[in-house]
């Protein structure tokens, strides 16, 4: 199992991004996907979920705001994070569960700053 995520990078406040992950090695369809973010010197925190029948689960701090889609054909998960904020600012992770087992991806750096 590979998650391979990609399109952090610098953004100003109220600004966009969308982060993509790439599965591969699993039977994505049936799989939930999930972000997670980790700030320096703070805990690894659920952002947003989506399962196999695409309900969707949001932190409080992101509603309104992200939203996670995910599109079975191209097994890629995504998480289109609009009015972006400097306490957004943390390393994005990819995220499944495959027959009990945890599986992270490399994590892509998203950093808000004017």
């Amino acid at each position: 199992v590979q998650l391979v995520e990609s399109g952090g990078g610098l953004v100003q406040p109220g600004g966009s991004l969308r982060l993509s992950c790439a599965a591969s090695g699993i039977i994505f369809s049936i799989n939930s996907m999930a972000w997670y973010r980790q700030a320096p010197g703070k805990e690894r925190e659920l952002v947003a979920l989506i399962t196999s029948g695409t309900s969707t689960y949001y932190a409080d701090s992101v509603k309104g705001r992200f939203t996670i889609s995910r599109d079975n054909a191209k097994n890629t998960v995504y998480l289109q994070m609009n009015s972006l904020k400097p306490e957004d600012t943390a390393a994005y992770y990819c995220h499944s569960v495959v027959r009990d087992t945890d599986y992270w991806g490399q994590g892509t750096q998203v950093t808000v700053s004017s």
